[in-house]
């Protein structure tokens, strides 16, 4: 990827954040690397060097800045928007997809050869999969060194590493400090939250509507599962080693995220999931320098700046919602969903972790002694479930168990690196599902920024509300102007409904 020296070191020079994770700076003199907004003294043109991911600054000798933290800064949004075979890599390997698979089962993921796939990351990033691979892992131990109690080889398997040897070599050569001297920087401050319990910060680019946010998921939880109080969204979840629970509450800067985990494994797929469902790493002013192009968005956008799209934990879970939410109601939905998970069998809670010492990685079987909230059914369960959990039409009935089988099998693929295009034709070739579904997958399971539902009852009635064309064809052509955030358009809609 080319990156323009002279845009690039003016927003160094003039520490503009929204660049942050876009790239990264180089300082040849000092042998580290910043993110732009860095307060450090702007370096000189002829010291500085600029890369486009933080596994290409550690290919070149460059270990990160201890002030900027730039291992910790909001993702490139380009990545949640290209639909590219380079765009479905990142969003996998951030998901834990190359330290439970290897780049083989990468690879296979996204039907490319190996070597093909390294010189397309090559090309675009400055690194392969496994130096991007390794540059997680790395940014996952100083999570877990900094936030928990763990024993130094509890953590070096738990992030990924293949070895305390490899551990200890990479934590050195990234941080340039050995894993013991960020503990020690840690001292004496308390474990947030208790035993296995993991505080962190999500960063972001501003501005970020909370209140819109919340009020999105708050409508559309379901008991049991997830839940809305007190500006803090928790909910369960249910990831490759195990369950988990966490809790994000917006805050300036940052969005605070409590995580419980039954494996420490997966400390990286669930802040990934986190951040895709609150959209973390979008750029706002781009969207809504489009969207406020439209002088009948104008006023929306002014009034409430960086709305952003809500996305999904889990695709199944979104695509599921979708075809139980076709024409009826979000209440009436939610009815129905609740009465589905009552249903299913529960599955196992997370676990409190012993970390005084050295213990080993926690068993995701072990009951926990207080109620929890649960994640959602997997495809496997729902295929599985008598007529009677349905409360369904029977004819939506069947749809959902085709959708469940579908998926099951990996007929139909909606992680994050889910070919989107795809993804909507093998969903609308299932019978029961239309285009209206298959869109509604797209922006939420697949994270889609462009996608328009010009039929949707609520989409209309917000188009009506602000002086748009209501009928679905003209509301088609007229959202043109607002490519590629259509989607972002969408959520404005309803709002405005």
């Amino acid at each position: 990827m080319e990156l323009d020296f002279e845009r690039c070191y003016r927003a160094v020079d003039s520490r503009d954040q929204r660049f942050d994770g876009w790239f990264y700076t180089g300082v040849t003199s000092t042998g580290i690397y910043c993110r732009p907004s860095c307060p450090a003294m702007t370096p000189k043109r002829q010291n500085v060097r600029f890369f486009p991911s933080a596994a290409a600054a550690q290919g070149a000798g460059l270990r990160a800045c201890r002030r900027c933290r730039p291992d910790a800064a909001p993702g490139s949004p380009q990545w949640d928007v290209r639909a590219d075979v380079v765009g479905r890599a990142v969003r996998l390997i951030a998901d834990g997809v190359v330290d439970r698979d290897g780049v083989p089962g990468l690879a296979t993921r996204l039907g490319y050869t190996e070597r093909h796939l390294h010189r397309m990351l090559r090309a675009e990033l400055g690194a392969g999969p496994l130096a991007l691979a390794r540059a997680q892992r790395a940014q996952t131990a100083r999570t877990l060194i900094e936030t928990t109690g763990l024993g130094m080889a509890e953590i070096a398997f738990a992030a990924g590493f293949g070895s305390v040897r490899q551990f200890n070599d990479t934590v050195r050569e990234v941080f340039g400090t050995a894993p013991s001297e960020l503990r020690v920087a840690r001292a004496g401050r308390p474990v947030a939250g208790g035993a296995g319990t993991i505080t962190l910060r999500l960063a972001y680019r501003p501005p970020l509507h909370a209140a819109a946010l919340l009020d999105f998921l708050a409508v559309r939880a379901l008991p049991g599962v997830e839940e809305v109080r007190d500006g803090t969204y928790r909910r369960g979840l249910r990831l490759p080693h195990g369950v988990a629970e966490v809790a994000l509450t917006p805050a300036a800067g940052h969005v605070s995220a409590t995580l419980r985990l039954a494996d420490m494994r997966d400390l990286a797929p669930a802040v990934a999931r986190c951040r895709r469902l609150l959209d973390l790493d979008a750029d706002p002013q781009a969207i809504d320098e489009t969207l406020a192009a439209d002088p009948a968005l104008a006023a929306a956008v002014a009034a409430e700046p960086g709305i952003r799209l809500p996305r999904a934990v889990d695709g199944f879970e979104a695509a599921l919602r979708a075809v139980v939410g076709q024409q009826v109601s979000v209440r009436s939905a939610r009815t129905t969903l609740t009465r589905l998970l009552r249903s299913a069998p529960t599955p196992q809670h997370p676990v409190d972790h012993e970390v005084d010492g050295d213990v080993d990685l926690p068993n995701p079987g072990q009951p926990h002694d207080r109620p929890e909230l649960r994640g959602f059914l997997r495809a496997e369960e729902v295929a599985e479930l008598p007529d009677s959990a349905f409360g369904m039409p029977a004819g939506r009935r069947e749809t959902v168990r085709a959708l469940a089988r579908a998926v099951a099998s990996g007929e139909i693929d909606l992680d994050p690196g889910g070919d989107r295009e795809e993804v909507v034709r093998q969903l609308t070739a299932v019978p029961g599902i239309g285009l209206w579904t298959a869109g509604y997958v797209a922006m939420r399971a697949l994270g889609d920024p462009d996608v328009l539902l010009p039929t949707d009852l609520a989409v209309r009635r917000g188009a009506a509300a602000l002086g748009l064309p209501t009928d679905p064809k003209t509301l088609d052509t007229h959202a043109d102007r607002w490519r590629p955030w259509r989607s972002y358009a969408v959520i404005r809609l309803w709002r405005a409904a």
